[in-house]
Parts: structure tokens; C-alpha cells; sequence
């Protein structure tokens, strides 16, 4: 089997070196990723300039542009194969509810399927890499336990693990997204001109956390695995819409 690896904090960060080590007992893995830290590009591609792609020391490929430039170059001309998964991560900190829209990570794992290959997005939810060893040891169990059935019928996951010791996790449920309260206000200062400047405000916190929700999943201490669709219709609007013309 082989196995693309990616993600959205750079090719030197120590969850995607996890994450590429829980994959290379039972797959071909290549990583390609992104120079540096792209957290929060979403889906970004990168087309105004062309993109360069380098080996590090450690034999991972990396790219100067986004997430979804990493997964869009390797699949359609970089490597030599076409990959059976790709696996984005492991993510410092959650990606959970209304994160999904805007994060890198779930960005590459979406870029493959897009583009016909099953693909799973590892986030563990507190920042700092703490018991990152827990989220190595899900993401290589659920990869060997799902990979037959996901090859067989594409699909995108998100998967978000306890940042916990392993033997703390409780179980594994699939979850739908939650959703978080308004972001929180921009943090405004100055910078040495004088001139106003913005910080991008915190996420604002759970509002819709209830049972079935991967806020809850993950504050019981069980691993989070939410099926993602990329059809973003609101399928239920389409008659009012409709109506809506014809008046």
C-alpha cells in the first residue's frame, strides 16, 4: 500500500514525523509538505508563481507553498505511483467543529479526495504535542483497521485523538461536527510606524457540544472520527431558491 503523508505545520514538525513512522510498518509512505507552518490555509492553491519542491536531510519532500499545493503537486505529476491513502497530520491542536473550514490539515487530506484518493485527517486536540505517541499509535491502528474498506469506497475522515496516555482512551466513536460560538474579537495594536495593525482573535468556544458531537467524543476521552463531505450545497434551499425566481 502506499501512502502519501502531509500536513499543514511544516515537514519539520514532530507530528508528521510521528505520523510517517506509524505508517511505515505496513506501507510505502512518502511525505510532502509544506516548507513551513501553513495552519489555518484551508484550501488554498498557490497560483500567481510556480512552486519548488526540496528533499530534506530526513528524506522528506517539501514544498514552498500551501497544504493543497503539497497533495495537488504530488498527485498530479510529482510521484512516480499514484498513492492508495493520503494521510494529513498529526496536527498540533484540535480540528474540531467550525475549525474544519479553515484548517491546512483537513485541507490536504480534502485535496486527495478531491482528487479520487481516501484520505484521513489526525489532529491531536491540545497544542504542545503532548502524548503525541497516543495519536501515533490511533492513526496507525485506524489506518491498518480502515484502509481495505476505504480504498473500496472513497471517503474523507477527521479524525481528532485526546491529548492523553494511551491508556486513557475510553473508546472510539464517529462523531458529527459540533459548532463554536462567534469568533472572539480581533486583538488590535500598534506596530513601530505608528500604524493600527490586527490580530485574527481566538476561536470562540463550544456551542453545539452535545452527545454525538466530536467536542463531547473527545471531552470523554474517546477518539473522534467524523466522515467529511466536500459538497457544500444546501441542498435544502434549492426549492426555496426556486420559488424565490419564479415570483
Amino acid at each position: 500500500m502506499r501512502i502519501l503523508v502531509s500536513n499543514d505545520d511544516g515537514y519539520f514538525s514532530p507530528g508528521i514525523a510521528a505520523l510517517a513512522r506509524a505508517m511505515e510498518g505496513f506501507a510505502q509512505v512518502t511525505v510532502v509538505a509544506p516548507e513551513r507552518d501553513r495552519s489555518g490555509a484551508s484550501n488554498s492553491l498557490t497560483l500567481d508563481r510556480p512552486l519548488s519542491v526540496r528533499k530534506a536531510a530526513s528524506g522528506f519532500l517539501y514544498v514552498d507553498g500551501t497544504p493543497t499545493d503539497c497533495v495537488h503537486v504530488a498527485i498530479t505529476g510529482l510521484l512516480d505511483q499514484r498513492p492508495d491513502l493520503v494521510i494529513s497530520g498529526i496536527n498540533d491542536g484540535a480540528n474540531m467543529g467550525d475549525d474544519t473550514i479553515y484548517s491546512g490539515t483537513v485541507a490536504a487530506a480534502m485535496e486527495g479526495y478531491l482528487l479520487g484518493v481516501p484520505a484521513i485527517a489526525f489532529s491531536l486536540v491540545n497544542r504542545g504535542y503532548a502524548h503525541l505517541e497516543t495519536a501515533a499509535q490511533v492513526a496507525g491502528d485506524l489506518v491498518r483497521r480502515l484502509a481495505p474498506s476505504l480504498i473500496a469506497h472513497p471517503m474523507l475522515l477527521n479524525v481528532n485523538v485526546p491529548a492523553v496516555a494511551p491508556g486513557e482512551i475510553t473508546g472510539t466513536e464517529v462523531t458529527r461536527l459540533g459548532k463554536r460560538h462567534a469568533a472572539e474579537s480581533v486583538i488590535r495594536a500598534t506596530n513601530p510606524r505608528g500604524e493600527a495593525i490586527y490580530w485574527i482573535g481566538p476561536a470562540g468556544s463550544a456551542r453545539d457540544a452535545g452527545p454525538g458531537t466530536d467536542f463531547n467524543a473527545i471531552a470523554e476521552r474517546r477518539v473522534s472520527i467524523t466522515p467529511l463531505d466536500a459538497d457544500l450545497t444546501g441542498s435544502q434551499w434549492l426549492d426555496p431558491v426556486r420559488d424565490w425566481l419564479a415570483r
